[in-house]
């Protein structure tokens, strides 16, 4: 039977006597009541938002090498999903801390503000380094909407339907991030590089537009006050979520790497300028047809034997990438990697939401996320690096990149018990 960290038996979800908790304090383990359906309204308008929101900033990303490229920082590719990245990581901390003091709603509200904002500057800018100041203000939004997005679903969700809900969740999230990047380059090819940007805007205010009126589940909130963005040391992670945060850390360095490269190697094996956005389309694809199963079946057998075979997969379509050598095989490839990913990513999720105090579910979350950016971020800039608008380099990326997710896999069979420890002395 699959055992999670400090040997957990994941698939009951029951609560079990855990030393480690102060008197009278609980975890998300605790047993919920059942709901019929998991679909209510405040459900469906998460979802909703969720898909605009991803649309909003991913229907962008294809262009904006392009912009770069013209202004002339053409070697600098790796910093658009880097500095986004950065942003995004570093305001986790107080997204986690404002979540779980102030509400899920104000938190989700701001990030998806900041996403409205930077659509309708983008047209404005006129050099390198102003539209890079912008990539690194942009990623406060990814730093903000899916902290208080998570935290919220964690608390209406049953515990042991976490990985259906997450699994859910992300059908609806990949459903935006492959609208988003199929949509942006023709909008720009059928009108200008401008009206892209300001639809992109608009339908970051419609992400926000159906959130008004949303009920908040915290409960005990503040009002906000600045003293709460001072952020004390033990308040920045949360030591009892590093078994999912390092295995997805690991795990995500292929998606940032993939981000940066995928346009360029989609014009390489010879598809249009318009579906230059091709790998994410088929990627997220295959991630909306498995998300809901391996949700479940993580609800049922385990997050960890669910994430095994994830991240062998990972690998595979690494090594598939670096060999793709025709459109097929990098459509394959690109198929393999968003199953892999649409196992991985819910079940992860559903996994840290286990394991975090309900007191500090916000900061769980964010810990979380912080390892997303790290990993993606790295990817990111480390594939520019290597990359360097040099064709004949792009296998080493990917090379390296499945050396990363090998070494999550080993961490998975060997290395649950590290935390434990950690746990045990700073916790």
């Amino acid at each position: 039977m699959e055992k999670g960290a400090w040997g957990i038996d994941i698939q009951t979800l029951s609560n079990p006597p855990d030393p480690l908790l102060k008197k009278g304090e609980k975890n998300s383990l605790k047993k919920m009541p059942k709901k019929k359906s998991l679909f209510d309204l405040q459900f469906t308008l998460l979802c909703v938002s969720s898909l605009l929101f991803f649309a909003s900033f991913n229907m962008i990303v294809p262009d904006l090498y392009d912009y770069l490229e013209s202004m002339g920082g053409g070697e600098l590719k790796g910093l658009i999903i880097a500095l986004f990245t950065v942003t995004a990581g570093l305001s986790r901390p107080f997204s986690g801390k404002l979540a779980d003091k102030v509400g899920r709603v104000p938190v989700m509200v701001f990030g998806i503000g900041v996403c409205v904002l930077m659509g309708v500057l983008y047209p404005v800018v006129s050099s390198v380094w102003a539209l890079l100041l912008l990539r690194l203000l942009h990623g406060f939004s990814t730093g903000f909407k899916p902290t208080g997005t998570s935290a919220f679903i964690a608390d209406i969700i049953p515990a042991d339907r976490r990985g259906e809900a997450m699994g859910y969740f992300g059908v609806f999230g990949s459903t935006g991030m492959a609208i988003g990047p199929a949509i942006g380059p023709r909008i720009t090819a059928a009108f200008s590089l401008d009206i892209m940007f300001y639809i992109s805007a608009f339908v970051a205010f419609l992400s926000i537009a159906i959130l008004f009126g949303m009920k908040e589940t915290l409960k005990d909130k503040q009002k906000f006050k600045w003293s709460l963005l001072k952020i004390k040391k033990d308040e920045i992670l949360e030591p009892r979520v590093f078994n999912p945060s390092i295995t997805l850390l690991l795990t995500s360095f292929t998606f940032g790497a993939a981000i940066t490269l995928a346009p360029d190697m989609a014009i390489q094996m010879g598809f249009p300028q318009q579906e230059k956005g091709i790998f994410f389309t088929v990627f997220v694809i295959c991630s909306l047809l498995v998300r809901i199963v391996a949700g479940k079946v993580s609800d049922r057998y385990g997050r960890v034997i669910v994430l095994k075979a994830a991240i062998a997969m990972i690998v595979v379509a690494n090594i598939s990438i670096a060999y793709a050598g025709s459109k097929e095989m990098f459509m394959v490839s690109a198929a393999i990697f968003g199953f892999a990913i649409g196992m991985n990513s819910p079940t992860i999720y559903a996994w840290t939401i286990d394991l975090s105090l309900d007191r500090a579910r916000g900061k769980g979350i964010a810990t979380m996320y912080i390892a997303l950016e790290i990993g993606i971020g790295l990817g990111a800039f480390i594939a520019g690096y290597i990359y360097s608008n040099e064709v004949e380099n792009i296998p080493y990326v990917f090379f390296t990149c499945a050396a990363l997710a090998a070494l999550a896999l080993l961490f998975l069979f060997f290395g649950l018990d590290w935390s434990k420890r950690l746990i045990e002395r700073y916790g």
